[in-house]
């Protein structure tokens, strides 16, 4: 038992290892970074306070009329609020990566643009109600957006959100949820 729990330990420190060089590497590339607060509601009384860090590795394709395509990676940590009278846990961890893919303006001091995503999620529960429970920690994050990126050195940024996280029909049941979010970003 103590020979498995020190596997274990050894594959975990490598894993984290593995990663924080991948992150260093990444960012020795990185464009641009950009930190966003998020705050949405979802469908039976649930609130959501969103945290994000953004990564904008600065990649432009298919130059169409004045707009491109991009794509940039988030990384989120969210709490709901979840204010039924029934609720089993009032509040539940969200944490998750996204690659964002946007069509943007490509000149100007305002730049709006249209957003779609799909990432990855881990609750830090799956009840929400005794009769609510998500069936895995694991969910997809899909979304879709609108917003604009403006300023002088384009960083700042708002936008709307429409998010759906489920477990893409993995396990049973699966209620999936909705919310609505607005975000602000600060681009460094």
């Amino acid at each position: 038992m103590q020979k498995n729990k020190s596997v274990w330990q050894k594959r975990s420190f490598y894993g984290a290892l593995f990663g924080a060089l991948v992150l260093a590497s990444a960012t020795a590339h990185a464009d641009q970074f950009g930190l966003q607060i998020a705050g949405g509601v979802a469908d039976h009384d649930v609130r959501k306070a969103d945290v994000g860090v953004v990564w904008d590795p600065n990649w432009t394709w298919w130059e169409i009329g004045g707009f491109h395509f991009t794509v940039v990676g988030e990384a989120h940590v969210a709490y709901w609020d979840i204010r039924e009278s029934q609720a089993s846990h009032p509040g539940i961890w969200e944490f998750g990566f996204t690659p964002v893919f946007r069509f943007i303006k490509s000149s100007g001091w305002f730049r709006p643009y249209v957003e779609a995503g799909v990432g990855v999620r881990l609750l830090s529960d799956v009840r929400e109600t005794e009769t609510r429970t998500f069936s895995s920690s694991f969910q997809f994050a899909d979304l879709v957006g609108v917003g604009a990126q403006f300023g002088a050195h384009q960083n700042y940024q708002a936008g709307f959100r429409f998010q759906h996280l489920s477990n893409g029909g993995i396990e049973h049941p699966n209620p999936g949820i909705n919310f609505s979010q607005i975000y602000l970003q600060y681009n460094f």
